[in-house]
Order: structure tokens, then C-alpha cells, then sequence
């Protein structure tokens, strides 16, 4: 399968004008000598599948569910939507519920089921949080940093966690996240730290900062905290909710003037009730409402978005952060964080074909998983 006269987002993080081919699932030939049979794009963007780190659930299911049929469902809709890799993230929960999600998220990453977004990692949010900045956690079940308990977890999954949370201010975090650290990413999540706390922890191992803004303290000119801890340390990527309701516009747009291009990952920190009307979810036995877009706990908290990391794209996009920065943030970083860079995360030689035709506006024509049109 030959393409010509499209308009590729390459590893430049730009646009540039060429070919590409694809034979056995793999990119070939990328911007290189015009094939015979191509297909004529007319100009048309392409950029590669994009991948979420944090996303909990769409379409009725949530991960921490631990059903096959459910996270199948979830992977379909995230192909659809533009989304070829992803990392389920868990909520809080016994540690019983969490494996058997794990383990069924190890069954999909092996079976790869067709027209499904890849498997690519577990992002295990909780249960080692500050319950002061619990947000829409819950409290019940959070506990001490376990080393011990981490160990066996990603062990009943092969391995398959990629991302780790953590409040650094709780007892005994310092010494986990030197321990974890080898084996995954380790991330400063709801979280009451203090600046430098936060900068030990990066110290320690820490290279990201989940759903910046939301559950931590914010910047304040005597007491600076993590986001400034994060900022000045070119070793800590930060990822942000890019539905505009999370993050105001403004912050988003200053997030990424902070962090730079090559260091924000953009998410969804999606819930069960995403691409689904308002009504009342369930979230890791709490009660979500959905109203209008936003989803709240029956306190009024904010929890996480009924919005795909696609539709995230195009938000920011629409926010003035310019374009290439913002898929740069939806592919290639966090191809990086979840360490697949090799495999996804950009079209180049070699690279499984996991990409999108788009419109000029970026809005999809066509998305291929694998080489194959979904």
C-alpha cells in the first residue's frame, strides 16, 4: 500500500510533503522516491495514531472493572476515535480488583484483538496518595507506599505497569521511587508536597508530573511546590487534561510555554461515562454525574473528563497552542513515557503503521492500526 502527495508529520515535529508506504503493518519508505500505484492524498495530513497514558474508561467501561469485553470496548472506541495506543489507568481500589484488571490488560496486550487500540502499559493511579488531594479517588482504600505490593502487581501482569503515581510527601515514598524507578516511569500525583519535596522525589527517580494543576498544590511566589519543582528539571515531563474544563485555556497555553513542546503529554484522564449522555456512573464505588460535559462527584468535585485525547488535541489546538507542539504532546512524548518509542509514537522507517488521514483542520478521514483502515 503506497501513498503519495501527503502531508507528513514527521520526527522533525513538522509538516513535510512526500510519500510513504506500508508493507507488513511497518512505515516504509517515508518521504522517499514516489511508488507506482500510490494513492493520491491531495494534500492531506497525515500524523501517527495518537496514544493517551491516563485514561480510565468510555463507552459504559471502566478499566478497574477488570472485564475483558469492557476494556475490548474501550480499546474499539479509542481506534475510532484516532487513539491506536494506550495505557489504561486504574483507580484506587483493593489490591485484589487491581490484578484482576491488570491480568486482563496483560490478555489484550498479547491477544491484540483487531480494530483495538494497542495495549501499551498500565498507568497505576493509586492508591499511594495524600487523601488531602485525594480529588475523586477514594479514600477508603489509599494507602502507605508498598514496594512489596507494587512488585507482585506488575509481576501478576509480566511487567506490563508503565506508569506509577505517587505523593512523595507520604512515608516510605522515597525509598519506593528509588526502587521503582528502574523498572517504570514514576510520577508526583494528588499530592500535598512542598517544593522541595518534590524536587527529592525527582531526585530519587520522579520523570513526570500527572494531570498538572489538577490535585496539587499551584504555584504561589513563596511556596512555588511541584509544578515549579518539575519545570526547572529537563528530566520531568508533565502531562495535562486538555478538555478546557480541568485546566483553564490560558493555563493550558502557559503549561506548554513552561514545559516546552518536548516535554508535555497531553491526556484525557477519561471516565466510563466518556462518549456516553448525561446521567450517574459509577467510579471505583463512588457516584459520577455527568452534566453538560463535566463530570462531578455528588460533593461537587471535579472528576476526571468524558473527553477522548483526540477531541483534546483539537481543543488545544483551538486554544492557540500551535499545532505541532500539540501532536508532538499526543504522540511522540508519550510514545516516551510509556517506553514504545521504538514501535509508535511517529511515522518513520520501520515504525508500525498506526496513523491518521486528516482533514486541513485535523478533523479525521481515516485511521489505520497496524497498516489496516479501521
Amino acid at each position: 500500500m503506497n501513498f503519495k502527495n501527503a502531508r507528513i508529520y514527521t520526527e522533525n515535529f513538522c509538516y513535510e510533503t512526500g510519500g510513504f508506504s506500508v508493507e507488513n503493518g511497518r512505515f516504509h519508505n517515508v518521504l522517499g522516491p514516489e511508488l507506482p500505484d500510490s494513492t493520491d492524498l491531495h494534500g492531506a495530513k497525515v500524523i501517527p495514531g495518537l496514544l493517551d497514558v491516563h485514561t480510565h474508561g468510555n463507552s459504559g467501561a471502566d478499566f478497574s472493572d477488570g472485564s475483558y469485553e469492557g476494556l475490548v470496548k474501550m480499546a474499539r472506541y479509542q481506534a475510532a476515535n484516532g487513539v491506536t495506543s494506550f495505557a489504561p489507568s486504574s483507580l484506587t481500589l483493593p489490591f485484589d480488583k487491581l490484578r484482576a484488571a491488570y491480568q486482563t490488560a496483560a490478555r489484550i496486550h498479547s491477544e491484540k484483538p483487531e480494530k483495538c487500540a494497542a495495549v501499551r502499559g498500565i498507568n497505576m493511579e493509586g492508591p499511594f496518595f495524600c487523601e488531602a488531594r485525594k480529588g475523586a479517588q477514594n479514600a477508603a482504600y489509599l494507602r502507605l507506599p508498598d514496594y512489596d505490593a507494587f512488585r507482585e502487581l506488575n509481576d501478576s501482569c509480566g511487567g506490563l505497569i508503565k506508569i506509577v503515581d505517587i505523593a512523595p510527601e507520604l512515608p516510605g515514598a522515597m525509598e519506593f521511587i528509588r526502587k521503582v524507578s528502574g523498572d517504570c516511569t514514576v510520577s508526583i500525583a494528588h499530592t500535598d508536597c512542598s517544593y522541595d519535596q518534590a524536587k527529592a522525589a525527582i531526585d530519587a527517580g520522579v520523570t513526570h508530573l500527572t494531570h498538572l494543576f489538577n490535585a496539587m498544590p499551584g504555584i504561589h511566589h513563596r511556596r512555588p511546590g511541584p509544578i515549579v519543582a518539575g519545570c526547572e528539571d529537563e528530566r520531568v515531563s508533565a502531562e495535562i487534561i486538555g478538555d478546557g474544563l480541568h485546566v483553564h485555556p490560558s493555563c493550558v497555553r502557559l503549561a506548554y510555554r513552561m514545559f516546552g513542546a518536548e516535554r508535555m503529554v497531553l491526556v484525557s484522564d477519561s471516565l466510563r461515562c466518556c462518549g456516553l449522555p448525561d446521567g450517574e456512573y459509577d467510579l471505583g464505588g463512588l457516584k459520577a454525574f455527568l452534566s453538560g460535559g463535566v463530570a462531578r462527584l455528588a460533593d461537587g468535585t471535579l472528576a476526571g473528563s468524558a473527553t477522548n485525547v483526540y477531541e483534546c488535541m483539537l481543543r488545544v489546538i483551538s486554544f492557540g497552542v500551535p499545532e505541532c507542539d500539540v501532536i508532538r504532546s499526543a504522540t511522540y512524548n508519550p510514545a516516551r513515557q510509556l517506553h514504545c518509542l521504538d514501535e509508535v509514537g511517529s511515522i518513520a522507517d520501520g515504525k508500525q503503521a498506526d496513523f491518521v488521514i486528516c482533514h486541513d483542520d485535523l478533523t479525521r478521514r481515516e485511521v489505520y492500526v497496524c497498516g489496516e483502515k479501521i
